[in-house]
Formats: structure tokens, sequence, C-alpha cells
């Protein structure tokens, strides 16, 4: 039963398609001349106007002037006192030192900062650091520093760095 109706189902498919179809091209070929594609027209290109830039007298980032006067080594307003005695915290860089708490006797606050296993007492005015940094500001929660570096061009700036309070835990 199973290989008469096997046999029934391929000659019906090999009657359906050996048509000609001529209808179905016949409508095809009538709806192709029909139809056109549309394609959008290109957007139009204004023409590109330059715009003048004029820089007047301003610096060109390109000519290294600042660097190429040897007048101006080691000008600007800020200069390290090179000749006062150097403080112990001015032996380590400022990212080694960690400010572990804080001591208030009277009006005058006392930072403690911890180098290795040694602890010491700072105070407004005291240096840390190897960049001639010197204690502005003492808080509870950070100790404020204003250092001097050298740019580039050999100009002494200043900069502003804080040491925040360690927690108990925190190495």
């Amino acid at each position: 039963m199973s290989r008469v109706l096997a046999l029934l189902i391929s000659i019906g498919l090999v009657a359906c398609s050996s048509g000609d179809h001529d209808d179905v091209r016949e409508w095809m070929s009538t709806v192709a001349q029909d139809t056109k594609g549309k394609i959008p027209p290109l957007p139009v290109v204004e023409p590109y106007e330059p715009v003048a830039y004029d820089v007047g007298d301003l610096l060109d980032p390109f000519k290294p002037a600042k660097l190429g006067s040897d007048a101006k080594k080691g000008g600007g307003g800020f200069r390290p006192d090179l000749d006062r005695p150097k403080e112990p915290l001015e032996l380590y860089p400022l990212e080694s030192l960690k400010y572990v708490g804080v001591i208030t006797r009277g009006k005058a606050s006392y930072a403690i900062i911890q180098v290795d296993s040694a602890l010491y007492q700072v105070k407004v005015g005291n240096y840390m650091g190897q960049n001639f940094g010197v204690v502005v500001g003492i808080s509870e929660s950070e100790v404020t520093l204003r250092e001097l570096i050298q740019d580039s061009a050999g100009d002494w700036v200043e900069r502003t760095s804080n040491l925040l309070l360690q927690e108990k835990g925190a190495k």
C-alpha cells in the first residue's frame, strides 16, 4: 500500500512540473514592461567656501619658541629655595608617604605621616616629597601640599597635591 501511495505522489509531481507555464511567463513579461525602477536623485552638493582663519599674533604650536630661548631657562615667578636644609620627609617620593592620622593641640593640627615603619609629625610649613612640597593645609581627611616642579622649558610651575587619610585596613 505504501508503495502505491509513493508511486502516485511521484507521478503527481512529475505531471505538475511538465507543463509549459506559458500563461505565467506571459504575465511576467507584461508586468515587467510597465514596471520601471526609481532611483532617487543625488543630493545637491553645495560649493565649498573656505573660511579665513586669522590667528593674529598667537604663538605657532609647531615652533619651539619657548624652548629656543636660553634667556628664559629657569625663569618664571617660582623658584625653590635650594640653600635651605632638607627635612627628613623630602628624601621620599610623595607616593611612598602615608597619611595615617591627625593630632590637634590647641589650634594647631599635626599630621601623622608613615614611611616604611617610621612615623613623623608634620605641621603647616613643613616640607615633604621630592618636588619641594610644602604643607599648606591639614584636615582630618587630607594633607594639602604645594609643590614646585620644572616643566619642559625649565620653568618652575606650582601644583597642588593631596595625601588622603589611609583607612585602617588599607595598605
